[in-house]
């Protein structure tokens, strides 16, 4: 299978292409670095009309859902536009099937008596970045009605794993402790630590998606998740049960968003009936290989990734 994904040098990209190749698929992967960017419409119609994937992997977009916040004219710009960029070149070249990676952030607030979320429960995002992925959604939805674009919609939950950048949460714990351990400030600052969130690694994501693209139905939607929940406390406190130092937790309030979800948990049962997909991978070894990744970058000073 040909296969081209979108934003292959982001955290998730580097991971699918390996799983990909390791399959023995043909794969393209292309982001700012080696293609277009996602505003430019005509440059992605060439591209993809050019490499006439089998099926595209549309992983690339803004996904700081913190800084969706100060500037949602760039997030919608980027996920809601982009995403029409990807479907109309994808619909122009007469490519396969486009698997369009969305987000469980569209759901919004949830009470706890509707949890488990299935792909029914009502979409009232509260953020703008879930926002622009409801809206991005939409657009792949009426390409597969109204042109016939063999769509499919993977809406994911929180993932993790080595090579996240460390403004998301666990990477940012990791390289706090990582850095104390090396002789840095042992002052580690957070934001809010009570909610809970369905966390699954990326190495299982992306053996979703694969199976996804093979096996999904056109047109519709699947969540990717674990099914169970930890909470930012519970999560800091194992990465901190691995720390080989003691560290002061510290909240900063610049860490706190204006709207966050309590609890967020999943059902995977559609993607399990239609692929026979079930997360491998246990949370503990996920954060372990967080935080070697972590020390990593500490010892060859880097500072992000």
């Amino acid at each position: 299978m040909k296969a081209l994904i979108t934003g292959a040098g982001g955290f998730v990209g580097p991971h699918l292409a390996d799983h990909l190749r390791h399959a023995g698929d043909d794969v393209i992967g292309l982001d700012l670095a080696s293609g277009p960017d996602l505003r430019d419409s005509e440059a992605w119609i060439a591209a993809i009309g050019d490499h006439r994937p089998d099926v595209v992997y549309h992983l690339a977009g803004w996904s700081d859902v913190g800084r969706s916040w100060s500037d949602p004219i760039t997030t919608f710009e980027v996920n809601t536009m982009g995403t029409i960029s990807i479907l109309e070149a994808v619909r122009q070249a007469g490519a396969g099937r486009i698997l369009l990676i969305s987000s469980a952030d569209v759901y919004g607030v949830v009470t706890p008596d509707r949890l488990p979320l299935t792909e029914d429960h009502p979409v009232q995002p509260r953020s703008p970045y879930g926002a622009s992925k409801q809206a991005a959604e939409a657009a792949a939805l009426q390409y597969h009605r109204g042109n016939g674009v063999d769509v499919v919609v993977a809406r994911p939950f929180n993932h993790l794993g080595p090579g996240q950048a460390p403004r998301f949460v666990a990477p940012a714990f990791a390289a706090q402790i990582a850095a104390a351990e090396s002789g840095g400030s042992r002052r580690l600052e957070h934001g809010d630590l009570s909610p809970h969130r369905d966390l699954t690694d990326v190495r299982d994501v992306v053996r979703a998606y694969r199976l996804l693209a093979e096996q999904g139905r056109s047109g519709e939607v699947y969540n990717v998740c674990s099914g169970r929940t930890v909470s930012m406390q519970g999560l800091l406190d194992a990465l901190l049960s691995m720390s080989e130092v003691e560290v002061d937790q510290v909240v900063d309030p610049a860490l706190v968003r204006p709207v966050d979800l309590p609890v967020l948990r999943g059902s995977f049962d559609k993607l399990r009936s239609a692929t026979g997909w079930e997360p491998r991978i246990e949370l503990d070894a996920t954060l372990a290989s967080v935080l070697a990744d972590a020390r990593n970058h500490q010892r060859l000073g880097l500072t992000s990734h």
